[in-house]
Order: structure tokens, then sequence, then C-alpha cells
């Protein structure tokens, strides 16, 4: 028996359906199972799962109100079709690293988990329409905790945000030399 194989293009789909699949596994299990504000004490008091949900933008910030909620997702629809295409145009060139892909592919995997929630989480738990979904997220990590009043390191953030900053983190760390040479291409 011959052994199968799988193309660049495919694996990077298939690793692109696997983080979304994963966030958004995560995200249910929190949705269905935990209550808005609740927490669940992993380690000590510096991991926990703590639910929450956002407007979509980094911090639980948000952007004017359902004008500035229409446009940041529809600038993350953009984006992330930016994404995918830049991702395949370099996939068919042939001489991008597979690292960039890599990279690329695990930001946008994030960048459409959390899209997802906003597009679909409104309608799914009957809250908002299409597109006013709020962001689901759950990891909360006070690394420095003195009392109520200072805590370092506050954000909650779920497992899309993760591979938005770890591909971003990656890309700029590993492969910042392929990028400046396309730059100069």
């Amino acid at each position: 028996m011959g052994k199968v194989k799988i193309s660049r293009a495919a694996w990077l789909v298939g690793l692109g359906v696997l983080l979304v699949g994963i966030d958004q596994l995560i995200k249910v299990l929190v949705k269905t199972n935990m209550g808005l504000g609740e927490q669940i004490f992993l380690i000590g008091d510096w991991c926990r799962l703590c639910f929450v949900e956002n407007e979509g933008m980094a911090f639980g910030m948000s952007f004017g109100g359902a004008v500035g909620k229409f446009l940041l997702t529809t600038f993350r629809l953009l984006l992330s079709g930016f994404l995918i295409w830049w991702i395949v145009k370099l996939n068919r060139r042939g001489d991008a690293p597979v690292g960039a892909l890599v990279g690329l592919t695990v930001i946008t995997a994030g960048a459409i988990g959390n899209i997802i929630d906003c597009l679909f989480y409104g309608l799914i738990w009957d809250y908002a329409p299409f597109m006013f979904g709020k962001v689901v997220d759950m990891f909360f990590f006070p690394l420095i905790t003195s009392g109520e009043k200072v805590i370092f390191f506050s954000p909650v953030f779920n497992f899309a945000d993760s591979c938005v900053t770890c591909g971003a983190a990656y890309l700029l760390l590993f492969q910042w030399k392929f990028f400046s040479r396309e730059e100069k291409s």
C-alpha cells in the first residue's frame, strides 16, 4: 500500500480548519456550560476560565456603536479575504517557505474564528442580527495581582486571539527575512 501525499495547499487548509474548529468548540462549550462572568480557577489564581463577551475589538473595546461594529466586521471580512488570497498566491508561486505560509494560515484562522462569532453568534443565541454578534472570550491569566486594585495582564482572550498573536509573533521572529525579501521584489 502506497503512501498518500498531501499537497501543501491541502495541508494549509486542513490546519486552518482544525484551528477554527478548536476555537469554535471551546467557545461553544464555554457559552453553553458557563454563565456570563463565571470563573473557573484552573491553576491557583493566575490561570482561569472566565466567560466574557465583547464587541469584537482587543481588550473589550468597542468602536462607535452599531455603525462601528458593522465597519469592524466588514474590515475583518475584507482582511481575511486578502490574507486567503495572499496565502494562495504565495503557495502557487512555490518559493515561499512553509513557515511563512503556516504563520499566515494561523493568523487567518484566528481572524476567521472571531468573524464567525460576529457573524453568527447573535443569530444562534438570538440576541443580535447578522454581523452584530459578540466575541466569546475565556482565557484569563492575571500574572501579578495585588488585592483588587492592581492586576498585571488583565485581558481575557480566546483561542482565536492566541492564533493571531502567536502567528504574528512567529512571522516577526522567524520569517522576517522572507517578508523583507518579498517587499523588495
